[in-house]
Order: structure tokens, then C-alpha cells, then sequence
């Protein structure tokens, strides 16, 4: 998935953040919905527009309505926020084509492109493989989304080298979350996230992201008392990393928005596409999650699940492999905290703080 933020409704002064396209600014047969994170290379390399459903859905002001409004459409109540949200999306801003992930990410995305197909919406579908090391089928997968959308193989390799540049932008920016301290938790995130569609435009993405770091540049470190990562799929609750870093603790991770970035030097498309985790097995993901706790000092885990969400099942193993304190943090649709989990998240931050003190009197 792609999990955008709720942007219309967070402040950073004159900030250079990355932002969405007005969708009714943008010629509607070059736009392309996407479900999840998927090539982008190949679609601006077709001279599309990739836009992410999901960006769209959860940074509108009325995101919370559009989960009721699928479920009015007919969409099941106990399925994912994030299903219904896509489905809203794509039907509010016209969407007239949608590259669709129906393996490697949400069980209920190959029935949402049925249902596009049955409402006139083209669907291209895209699957990454049950294993990463199965390289002939992601090849395979890469070359029938090429051929799908009109480009050759050549300039698709070109466009990832293109698009290397403008991610190192963000690894820079993610770099200083946990380095210098100068970047917050929120800010990381909506920059990572934005790395799944880099807002249809990498250019213009590239040109803020540029300008950010150099906003950055004269700060003093945050203070904080707390490191801590949040992994798991990016939270559809708005408010997460503001009340965390009222109550000190410095998001320094970001497990799977980080992963959107491509965070790994690759030579080519299909290594690239493989050295993600975030379609395959959890056990891809936990040797990521471990080596970067080591690397940024972390404290203790908040492990993000979606209310009906398969990768639910997920926490029991994550909780077995990682040998720190792990919340689990369950959400449903789109708001606020609620006071329950304002209360949970306070008494885990106490906990980490008081294990941190005692260890360090030891």
C-alpha cells in the first residue's frame, strides 16, 4: 500500500513538504490509480501519472465519509478502511484506469478489481512473488506491466536511474531523523510515504525534497527522551506522531514507509522490486526491523495493525523474533486518537523511559 497522510490538516510553517496534485488540474487519460506500491518507473516511463489511491483517500478532509460512502455502495463493514478508502477514491476523482497489486499486498484487492471492472474502471493487474528470490517471475511481472502500458524495457531501466536520484533526497531525510535528531517522526513519514507515487510529479518532488534539507539545515536537535520505531503498516490514525512527540518519544523508524523508498542500493529494476520486504514473508521484514533497531538505538516498538487486516497475524511472530517492548496499536478508520489509546501509548512510553533509567543506574 501506499498510505499517504492527513497533509490538509498538519502545519510546518513555510516548510517545503511534499504535497498531492489538484486531481481536477490533471489530464484524466494520463492518470493512473495505484492500490499499492508498485514500479512506478514503468508507468512515468510510459508517460503516465501514477497517483496513489490511497494518498488521496487518507489526506482528504472528508476521508473518514468516504469509508462510509463505499460501505453505502455496497463494501462490506468488516473489511479494511483502507479497501473502502481506494474505492471512494478512484470513484471521486474519476479514475479511469488502476495497476492493481493482487499479490504481495491486501487479500481483498483482487475483488476491488472486479469491482472496478464491473464499473467500467480498466485494471492492469501486478504481482510480486510469494518468494523474493523467485526473480523470474518478478522479471516476468515487470515486462507484462511494460507491455501493458506501451513502453520498452530500456527506458524503464533509465527511469529507475532517473528516480534513484530523487529518492536519495528522502534517504537523506531519513538519515537525519535518527542521526542529527533534526528531522521529526512526522516529518519522516510523510516523506517516506510520499515516495509511492512521489505526488505524480518527481520533479517537482525532487525540488522540495531539496528544499527541505536545506531547511533543515539550521536547526537545533530535537529533545527528546525516548527513541522509538513504529513498524507495521503505516497508521490511518491522523494525530500518532504529534502526540508521541508531546510526550517526548522521537519516532527514529519508520519500518514499512521507509521501505516505499527504495532504501537499498539495486542496479536494476527486478533487484530493486526484490530487496523490498514489504510483499513478501515476515521473516524478509523482521532481518530489516533488527538491523535497524541495532543501528538507531531504538527503545522499544509500536507495531501499527489495521482492524481486518491479514497482516494482524503478523504481531504473534514479531513479537517471538524482536527482543524489545512492542505495543500493538490497533485502528479501524480514519480520526484521532481515542482516549484509550492515548493511555496505552502513555503508559509504554512511562515503561520504556523507567527500564532506560534503571538500566542506566545499573
Amino acid at each position: 500500500m501506499g498510505f499517504g497522510c492527513s497533509l490538509m490538516n498538519i502545519k510546518f510553517n513555510d516548510h517545503p513538504l511534499p504535497t498531492l496534485p489538484i486531481m481536477e488540474d490533471l489530464p484524466t487519460d494520463r492518470v493512473i490509480g495505484i492500490t499499492s506500491t508498485i514500479p512506478i518507473e514503468i508507468v512515468f516511463a510510459a508517460g503516465y501519472i501514477p497517483i496513489d489511491l490511497n494518498n488521496i483517500f487518507i489526506c482528504d478532509r472528508h476521508a473518514y465519509k468516504m469509508v462510509e460512502d463505499a460501505e453505502s455502495a455496497g463494501l462490506p463493514r468488516n473489511i479494511c478502511a483502507w479497501i473502502k478508502g481506494i474505492y471512494s477514491a478512484a470513484r471521486k476523482y474519476h479514475i479511469r484506469k488502476v495497476i492493481s497489486v493482487i499479490q504481495g499486498d491486501c487479500s481483498n484487492n483482487q475483488a476491488l478489481m472486479e469491482i472496478f471492472q464491473s464499473e467500467d474502471i480498466e485494471t492492469i493487474p501486478f504481482a510480486y512473488p510469494h518468494a523474493k528470490t523467485d526473480r523470474r517471475f518478478l522479471h516476468d511481472q515487470l515486462m507484462m506491466l511494460s507491455d501493458a502500458l506501451g513502453v520498452g524495457y530500456g527506458k524503464v531501466e533509465e527511469m529507475k536511474k532517473r528516480l534513484d536520484a530523487v529518492r536519495s533526497n528522502v534517504h537523506e531525510i531519513d538519515r537525519l531523523t535518527w542521526t542529527d535528531s533534526t528531522v521529526t517522526g512526522e516529518e519522516n513519514h510523510i516523506w517516506t510515504v510520499s515516495t509511492s507515487d512521489l505526488m505524480g510529479d518527481y520533479t517537482v518532488f525532487k525540488e522540495r525534497a531539496v528544499r527541505f534539507l536545506q531547511s533543515v539545515q539550521a536547526r537545533k536537535p530535537i529533545q527528546h527522551n525516548l527513541r522509538i520505531g513504529v513498524v507495521g503498516i503505516p497508521p490511518i490514525c491522523e494525530d500518532l506522531y504529534p502526540f508521541l512527540s508531546s510526550i517526548g518519544a522521537h519516532v527514529v523508524f519508520n519500518e514499512i514507509q521507509r521501505q516505499f523508498s527504495m532504501p537499498y542500493p539495486t542496479k536494476t529494476l527486478v533487484e530493486q522490486y526484490r530487496q523490498y520486504t514489504y510483499p513478501y514473508d515476515i521473516f524478509s521484514r523482521l532481518e530489516d526491523i533488527q538491523q535497524e533497531i541495532k543501528q538507531r538505538s531504538i527503545a522499544g516498538l509500536i507495531h501499527y495493525v489495521q482492524s481486518f487486516c491479514h497482516r494482524h497475524i503478523h504481531d504473534k511472530i514479531i513479537r517471538r523474533h524482536i527482543r524489545l517492548p512492542v505495543l500493538t496499536l490497533d485502528c479501524d478508520r480514519p480520526g484521532p486518537l481515542d482516549g484509550a489509546m492515548k493511555t496505552r501509548i502513555e503508559a509504554f512510553v512511562e515503561m520504556l523511559k523507567y527500564h532506560r533509567s534503571e538500566t542506566s543506574v545499573v
